[in-house]
């Protein structure tokens, strides 16, 4: 049996947080749990230490990426064999769990993504940042040869060689398509898995105005240079 962590980033979620960890607890009570509070400023830590889960706290906001580093090195400290990347504000359904973890556990691909975008679902992300996901699935099809329709999606499982790699170079905000491009680059192999997504319930979304804008920029950058960098 592998050992299972799944790694919650959370950065002011403590009113989400509650929810998201029994859902966690309820769908798949074999795997451990692992929140990387990123700087909040509320009682995130102190909820989730108060429901007995794990607590890795950074002094300051280091974005997704950072917190995510974080609980890969954690992971592989601890001997885990996949972890789970799953959002602290409840748009990741744990009753998915097992949908991810699956092809991982079979062997089948290195990094399974949970997808909106595979099947028909009622998710529906606003116009700008659906925009972005066709622009970053073309970029990561010209770089890759393989279409990735949810690039932006932050529900994903990773073996561990997977997690070893990203111990080191790692992008600190935005982990999205420009790391599935530097992942397939070093031979992992990405599967998309369907899954349901929800609408947010409780706290403030990470994806302020400033980072929306920046969101788009920064990752189009990021994969035009990794496209640019396979084409040499």
């Amino acid at each position: 049996m592998s050992r299972v962590l799944v790694i919650v980033p959370a950065h002011d979620e403590a009113e989400s947080l509650p929810r998201t960890l029994a859902e966690v607890r309820h769908a798949a009570p074999e795997v451990d749990l692992l929140v990387v509070d990123d700087g909040s400023h509320d009682g995130t830590a102190d909820v989730a230490r108060a429901l007995g889960v794990p607590v890795l706290r950074h002094p300051v906001n280091l974005g997704v990426g950072g917190a995510l580093q974080t609980g890969f090195r954690y992971a592989v400290r601890e001997g885990y064999d996949v972890g789970v990347q799953l959002d602290a504000d409840g748009q990741h359904d744990p009753r998915f769990l097992a949908a991810i973890l699956a092809p991982v556990a079979e062997g089948r691909c290195d990094v399974s993504i949970g997808s909106r975008y595979v099947t028909r679902s009622g998710y529906r992300a606003p116009l700008a940042r659906r925009a972005g996901m066709v622009i970053f699935s073309g970029l990561v099809r010209l770089a890759l040869g393989q279409r990735i329709a949810d690039t932006t999606s932050g529900f994903r499982a990773y073996t561990r060689p997977v997690m070893e790699v990203c111990q080191g170079e790692f992008p600190a905000d935005f982990p999205d398509a420009p790391l599935l491009i530097a992942l397939a680059r070093r031979g992992f192999r990405l599967l998309e898995v369907p899954v349901e997504m929800r609408e947010r319930t409780a706290g403030q979304s990470f994806y302020t105005l400033g980072k929306s804008l920046y969101y788009p920029y920064k990752n189009l950058v990021a994969s035009l240079m990794a496209w640019i960098q396979r084409s040499h």
